[in-house]
């Protein structure tokens, strides 16, 4: 390999975007991936919905993502500028309903919690919801609206980040990286998602698979991202500006088993179907599983780690802080203040 001031290994979502952010600050940058977007990032929604995803013992994650969040319209701007690529940044908001009274009960806990962390929330009855949507269940009991909610198209997303690294004078070598030894660069950024512990043994990262369905239907049958509880299970759907609906998503704890099942495309078609019945009579345009790289505590590992940078472990939210971390380790790179003390390698 030639040496180059960073050398990112992983083309997904994080390392895409580190590998640009070096770049435009006059960095020489190689990327090796022998697919970029192909794997996590190819499986994401695009939802950048830290309010909508809030849980109650990941405050910490919470406050990242809302500052992700706020970078992402400058972000999106920059890099549809200097890719000529559009991602299909919306800022619609985020319908959460509630299928039966105890799903709306637990969602009426959710929301007691948000409003006291001070998150902007508005409590829907059933008839507001379908205002907000018309095309939910007339079955749907209440919901929340995430007007601050945003989300975008991931695969357009890496597309233009992989142009824009181009045009701003990165390479992507598009390779599998199976040691660190022989490469030779200022800085070596792992950010290889669930297969980072490949590189750096002992980091524990664990594959989390998710299966998903895109649908496609007539543009305008969804404005709004929905995210719905039915029986306890969650499903999401997620509009494109092209009429496609993007269905999911699994969580299943079964290794490197990236197999679309007959279960899986029941379960989530079954659970949409209760929410927006109309979706039976779209096409069924694609399945597709892929891995998120869960942590222990479900916050990501972004610094120094063993004389290399690490960019990985971003479980769920690997579209939500890609701005965030690629400003991240960038700035660490020049010895500028971290943005990210919360996910420091150092707590392994």
């Amino acid at each position: 390999m030639n040496a180059s001031d960073v050398f990112v290994i992983g083309g997904g979502i994080a390392g895409l975007s580190i590998a640009w952010r070096a770049a435009t600050r006059g960095l020489t940058v190689t990327l090796a991936d022998p697919d970029p977007g192909a794997r996590a990032t190819r499986a994401s929604a695009g939802m950048l919905a830290p309010v909508s995803e809030v849980t109650y013992t990941e405050e910490p994650l919470l406050r990242l993502g809302l500052a992700s969040l706020e970078r992402w319209p400058a972000f999106a701007g920059e890099l549809e500028a200097a890719s000529g690529i559009p991602v299909d940044l919306r800022g619609d908001g985020t319908v959460e309903v509630a299928y039966d009274a105890d799903d709306l009960a637990q969602l009426d806990e959710l929301a007691a919690f948000e409003e006291k962390l001070g998150l902007r929330v508005e409590r829907l009855t059933g008839r507001q919801c379908r205002q907000a949507e018309p095309m939910l269940s007339p079955n749907v009991r209440g919901g929340l609206l995430a007007r601050d909610d945003l989300w975008v198209n991931p695969r357009r997303v890496a597309q233009a980040l992989q142009q824009a690294l181009q045009n701003a004078g990165g390479r992507i070598v598009r390779e599998r990286i199976a040691s660190l030894d022989d490469l030779s660069a200022g800085h070596v950024v792992v950010a290889a998602g669930a297969w980072s512990p490949s590189l750096l043994p002992g980091l524990p990262i664990r594959p989390v698979k998710g299966q998903i369905l895109r649908l496609r239907g007539p543009r305008g049958f969804l404005s709004k991202c929905v995210r719905a509880t039915v029986r306890g299970s969650e499903v999401y759907l997620v509009p494109r500006d092209d009429g496609e609906i993007v269905v999911g998503a699994t969580m299943e704890e079964l290794g490197f088993d990236t197999r679309v099942t007959a279960g899986g495309v029941y379960e989530l078609l079954r659970d949409a179907r209760e929410i927006v019945p109309g979706i039976t009579e779209l096409d069924l345009a694609e399945t597709f599983a892929g891995l998120r790289p869960g942590t222990p505590d479900n916050l990501p590992y972004v610094g120094r780690h063993g004389g290399v940078w690490v960019a990985a472990g971003h479980h769920r939210a690997g579209v939500l802080l890609a701005p965030l971390t690629a400003d991240a380790v960038v700035a660490g790179f020049f010895g500028e203040a971290d943005l990210m003390p919360e996910c420091s390698p150092a707590r392994i």
